[in-house]
C-alpha cells in the first residue's frame, strides 16, 4: 500500500508568513520545480494577505520572476511591484536579482579607499573572479543576504536559490572563502607584500623562489602576477569577508529563518530534497517545510486507475460510447499517475516523517503573471 502524501503534518505557510519573528524565507530545491515561482508567490503573499514589507531576491539568473511579477527587468537595486492588492494590508513588495560583479564591486568600494578600489577592479584576475569564477555566485548572494538584512528596511526577505547543488554551495559559501584565506599557497602569495617585497618576483627566500618558478610553469608568469597582485590589493579585505560570511550563516541558523524544500512528485527531485533536508539537519538550519509541486489528483479519487480501464475496456467492447471510453481511459492515466506520485512523496516522508508538508496541485498553464503567483499562493497557504 502507498502511504498518502498526507501523511506529513501539514505545512502552514501562512503561519510562517505572518509571523513578525520570520524575517527570511529561504526556497531551494532542484531547478525545473518551481522554486522561483514559489518564491514570488511567497513574497507576493506575504505582502498583500499579511501586510508585511517584502522583498524577494533571486539569484537564478533566468528572467521568470520579472516577468511573473510583470517588471521589465530585475537587477542589483530592489524595485517596488506596482499594481498589487495591499490598500488593505498595508503592505509592500519589492524584487531583485542578484548581479554578483555589482555586488562584488560595491563591496571593494564600501570596504577600501578609492585608489585601492581602482587597482583592483584594474587587475585581470579580479575582472575573471567577478565575473565567472566558481563559488563566487553564491559567496557574493550570501554578501547581498548580508546586506538586505542589516539595512532593516524590509519585515521579509524571501530568496530564490539556485538548483539544489548550487544552493548547498550557497551554505558552504563562508567555509570555502574560510579554507581558501587560510589556505597555504594564499600565504606565499601574500608573502612578498606583507614584507615590503617590490613584486611578486622580489622573492623573500629561495623556497618561495622555487614555489614561484614551478607555479609560473604551471599557470604563467602573467596570471601569476595578476594573481599576486589581486591577492594583495584584498588583503586588508580578507577578513571583513569571512566575518560577514560567517555573521550571515549564523543569521541562517537563526530562529529568524525559515528554510522551505520546493521539490516536484519526481524521484531527482525528491532526492535532491532529501539531501537538502539532511545538510540542513546537519547544521543545525531551521527547516519548516516542504512544498511538493505540481501533483497530480484526478477528478474522482474514489474510482481507482485498474477500474477505470476496465469499464473504459468493456464499455469499448459495447460500442457506441467513444466519448466516454477516452475519459475512462484519461480518468486511468491520472490516477496512475497521482498513484506513482505518492510513492515517490512517501520516500521524502518515510526519512524525514517530522516534516511538514503541503503539495501544490498541476496547473493547466505557466504562471506568469500576478494573477497566477496569488493562485499559487493560496493553494500553498491552503485557502
Amino acid at each position: 500500500m502507498v502511504p498518502s502524501e498526507d501523511a506529513a503534518p501539514t505545512l502552514d505557510v501562512d503561519q510562517i508568513l505572518a509571523d513578525p519573528g520570520v524575517r527570511i524565507v529561504v526556497c531551494c530545491g532542484a531547478g525545473g520545480v518551481g522554486k522561483t515561482t514559489t518564491a514570488a508567490a511567497l513574497a507576493l503573499r506575504a505582502a498583500e494577505r499579511h501586510g508585511r514589507r517584502t522583498v524577494v531576491l533571486t539569484i537564478d539568473p533566468a528572467r521568470r520572476l520579472a516577468q511573473s511579477l510583470g517588471l521589465t527587468e530585475l537587477d542589483n537595486t530592489p524595485r517596488q511591484v506596482k499594481g498589487i492588492d495591499v490598500e488593505a494590508s498595508g503592505g509592500e513588495l519589492h524584487a531583485m536579482m542578484l548581479d554578483m560583479k555589482r555586488t562584488f564591486d560595491d563591496v571593494v568600494l564600501q570596504h577600501t579607499d578609492p585608489a585601492k578600489a581602482a587597482e583592483i577592479f584594474a587587475n585581470p584576475f579580479y575582472q575573471a573572479m567577478s565575473s565567472t569564477f566558481a563559488g563566487t555566485q553564491e559567496y557574493m548572494a550570501m554578501e547581498k543576504l548580508g546586506q538586505l538584512h542589516a539595512r532593516g528596511e524590509w519585515d521579509l526577505i524571501v530568496v530564490d536559490t539556485p538548483p539544489s547543488r548550487s544552493a548547498l554551495d550557497f551554505l558552504d559559501a563562508p567555509a570555502r572563502l574560510s579554507r581558501f584565506l587560510d589556505g597555504r599557497m594564499l600565504r606565499l602569495l601574500l608573502a612578498p607584500a606583507r614584507t615590503g617585497g617590490r613584486s611578486m618576483f622580489s622573492f623573500v627566500t629561495a623556497g618561495f623562489g622555487m614555489f614561484s618558478k614551478v607555479v609560473q610553469k604551471v599557470i604563467g608568469a602573467q596570471l601569476l602576477t595578476d594573481l599576486s597582485g589581486f591577492v594583495a590589493a584584498l588583503d586588508s579585505m580578507f577578513g571583513g569577508f569571512r566575518q560577514r560570511a560567517e555573521q550571515t550563516y549564523r543569521i541562517l541558523q537563526a530562529r529568524e529563518t525559515a528554510f522551505l524544500l520546493v521539490a516536484a512528485p519526481e524521484p531527482d527531485a525528491v532526492r535532491e530534497a532529501a539531501y537538502f533536508a539532511g545538510r540542513l539537519r546537519e547544521e543545525r538550519m531551521p527547516l519548516a517545510g516542504l512544498v511538493l509541486n505540481r501533483v497530480h489528483r484526478p477528478a474522482v479519487p474514489g474510482l481507482s486507475g485498474a477500474d477505470s480501464l476496465a469499464a473504459a475496456e468493456r464499455l469499448a467492447q459495447v460500442g457506441g460510447h467513444e466519448g466516454t471510453v477516452e475519459v475512462l481511459r484519461a480518468h486511468a492515466a491520472l490516477a496512475q499517475q497521482a498513484v506513482r506520485e505518492q510513492g515517490v512523496a512517501a520516500r521524502f516522508t518515510e526519512a524525514f516523517p517530522t516534516v511538514p508538508a503541503v503539495s501544490v496541485t498541476a496547473q493547466p498553464a505557466d504562471v506568469h503573471d500576478v494573477d497566477g503567483l496569488r493562485t499559487i499562493g493560496a493553494a500553498i497557504g491552503g485557502r
